[in-house]
């Protein structure tokens, strides 16, 4: 009976050290191909080269879509297809900026803001509404109404630490519901990059001008005003908007002994159009197309089944990730979709982040440490904390675990961000590498997991976990708080 039992033990720790072996084998399998065969470089400088941007509903957005569709049935994937929708879009027209500085009149160079009217003439005097927080209103009383409301993009030097930022559409609604005829939005970055983006928490098109002006130039307009000068503005622009077809391209490599089950990892294929989204989300969605090659070319097949979706229409509100959530609540498909990964701007990662129910904190640290061992290049950083406006959030909000990766790119590349000087150049193709091998890493051990280390939430969980996460208030703005 002894015998039995040392012979029973020692076959569990046979076990144990040969799955921990096979664990091994697989990451240094991965870390292997994607040094020697990662494409995720050139596939960009391809796209950024022959496409340009892709604006979702645009030529250049289709070309994009069949792009990554061709790559992928190129690497060997049977199941590849195009998840068509169709909403409503905006682009831009033209825009004009005239400012009038107690009788001194000068041009300034500007850019029109997501979901701008399709025909706005605008003129009123600017107020300095600081931050645009919600605490910048307070007492505010009519003082902005009729007028633009002139805000920074970011959080000046001298306020309060710790000053939770909001987003620029979240910015945009708290002005508009404070009575402004125009929003003016200044940017972070010096020597006058203009930005762009969506203005609007719905996605709906706004009923008021939103546009961005260099850093510079909202300086000088804020001095002036604290000098008491009167600055009036006057904002000319069209815009367009209408139905356009749109396609999420999806991927899917069958799992072993759990097909039923799904994880999915994601980023948004789109851009804005005011250069060629290398930064966002050239990065994020070119290191997919590299993962999904490693999957097929290595013939990693983990027990639950693996999708490799390509969102469009991210940067006007989520749109092709929201589409994918809807329609799997609507068919009940939604209970088997797992885990989530978003890849949006991740870049040289050297962490993961993962929020969910009943988070198996010691799944992603023990799988740092082995991602460590690998290459200390990565750091192995774990964080638990969620946020907001990336292609994850539906999928959170329907209660879905979600993971990333925390980034280690310099912050001067963020500079470009949905800016004019957002260029292949800006790439670092070491970078977008280590992308590629270390999410194809963290993925394949999420979907190959004996048990999976996050739950499902119920909707009440969920709810809680937004309040928990300090996130009603922001959700309350987007129209996408679901619990009332």
């Amino acid at each position: 009976m002894k015998n039995l039992q040392l012979i029973l033990l020692a076959a569990v720790v046979a076990f144990g050290c040969d799955r921990k072996d096979r664990q091994k084998d697989v990451l240094a399998t991965i870390n292997s191909d994607v040094i020697q065969n990662s494409i995720a470089y050139s596939a960009l400088g391809e796209s950024s080269k022959t496409i340009g941007h892709r604006l979702t509903g645009s030529e250049n957005g289709a070309m994009a879509e069949q792009f990554i569709f061709d790559k992928l049935k190129s690497f060997g994937y049977e199941d590849v297809r195009f998840q068509e929708f169709e909403v409503e879009a905006w682009s831009r027209g033209h825009v004009q900026l005239t400012l009038n500085t107690d009788g001194t009149v000068a041009e300034v160079p500007t850019v029109s803001l997501g979901h701008s009217p399709l025909e706005a003439i605008v003129t009123g005097e600017i107020v300095d509404m600081g931050n645009g927080l919600e605490k910048d209103y307070e007492n505010i009383g009519d003082r902005l109404k009729d007028k633009l409301a002139l805000i920074f993009i970011g959080i000046a030097p001298g306020t309060s630490e710790g000053e939770k930022n909001l987003h620029r559409s979240e910015k945009a609604e708290l002005a508009i519901l404070n009575g402004a005829s125009g929003v003016i939005i200044y940017n972070q970055v010096p020597n006058g990059v203009l930005l762009t983006g969506t203005a609007s928490v719905s996605g709906e098109l706004l009923p008021v001008p939103a546009i961005c002006i260099g850093y510079e130039d909202g300086l000088a307009i804020k001095e002036s005003l604290a000098q008491e000068a009167r600055v009036l503005a006057s904002i000319n622009m069209t815009n367009n908007s209408g139905l356009i077809q749109a396609r999420n391209v999806i991927a899917t490599l069958p799992g072993t002994e759990l097909p039923e089950e799904r994880v999915i990892v994601g980023g948004h294929l789109d851009s804005w159009d005011l250069a060629t989204g290398a930064i966002d989300n050239g990065i994020g969605s070119f290191a997919i197309l590299d993962i999904a090659r490693t999957f097929r070319a290595n013939q990693l097949s983990p027990k639950r089944t693996v999708q490799f979706a390509f969102f469009m229409g991210e940067e006007q509100g989520l749109l092709g990730s929201t589409f994918m959530v809807e329609e799997a609540e609507q068919d009940g498909s939604i209970e088997n979709i797992k885990f989530m990964m978003n890849l949006d701007m991740t870049g040289n990662p050297v962490g993961i982040n993962a929020v969910g129910q009943d988070l198996d904190t010691a799944f992603f640290k023990d799988l740092n440490s082995r991602m460590h061992a690998v290459d200390t290049v990565y750091s192995g950083r774990f964080s638990s904390r969620a946020g907001l406006h990336s292609d994850h959030q539906p999928f959170m909000l329907a209660g879905v675990p979600i993971v990333g990766m925390h980034s280690n790119l310099d912050r001067s590349i963020y500079r470009c961000y949905h800016a004019d000087c957002d260029d292949f150049d800006l790439v670092n193709e070491e970078h977008i590498r280590n992308t590629t091998r270390f999410a194809s890493m963290a993925l394949y051990e999420i979907a190959n997991a004996d048990q999976l280390p996050a739950n499902r939430m119920t909707s009440d969980q969920t709810r809680q976990f937004m309040i928990d996460n300090d996130l009603e208030a922001n959700l309350r703005l987007q129209g996408d708080w679901k619990w009332d």
